[in-house]
């Protein structure tokens, strides 16, 4: 099994720009995006998440855990509106679709998963774009990991870090 989170940031650690990821996002970043995204058996998101980005066409299924019952996504067949916490819907999820997961929830979820102890690993794409919404401090994350690795690529800062401590 893996479950692994996704999170695009700014350089001042804004997770959104005008509301949406795309606002803090890089083309190195969505391609390293789209590919992790191939690999998974199943995406989990909150309702947020589905309401503000574009989640409409998916390569495999997507999992929203919501408690709001308006589904946005109903033009996607794959997506499945869960009225479940995060941590219910990922295991709801894996039993249904199997066991590799890509976490594209918001900094809440990604949270709420760690406290958990419920992710293997986070990808984290650090572009440097600023003047974003929603900062967090990603070190914070990071700190439940105790592999870490850094790559600078272009314009971009890619973290992996695996292995919960």
């Amino acid at each position: 099994m893996a479950v692994f989170a996704s999170l695009v940031l700014g350089a001042d650690g804004a997770t959104t720009k005008d509301g949406s990821s795309r606002g803090v996002s890089s083309g190195l970043d969505r391609t390293s995006f789209l590919e992790r995204r191939r690999l998974a058996d199943f995406i989990l998101i909150g309702g947020q998440t589905a309401r503000t980005e574009p989640y409409h066409r998916t390569p495999v299924p997507v999992v929203i855990s919501s408690r709001s019952i308006a589904n946005s996504l109903a033009d996607n067949r794959m997506a499945h509106w869960w009225n479940h916490s995060p941590i219910q819907a990922l295991e709801k999820g894996i039993k249904k679709f199997g066991p590799n997961v890509l976490v594209e929830g918001g900094a809440r979820m990604v949270a709420d998963l760690l406290s958990h102890n419920a992710l293997d690993g986070i990808y984290l794409s650090i572009t440097n774009l600023i003047g974003g919404e929603n900062i967090i401090d990603y070190e914070k994350f990071l700190k439940s990991f105790s592999n870490v690795s850094r790559e600078q690529v272009g314009d971009t800062l890619f973290i992996e870090a695996k292995t919960l401590k």
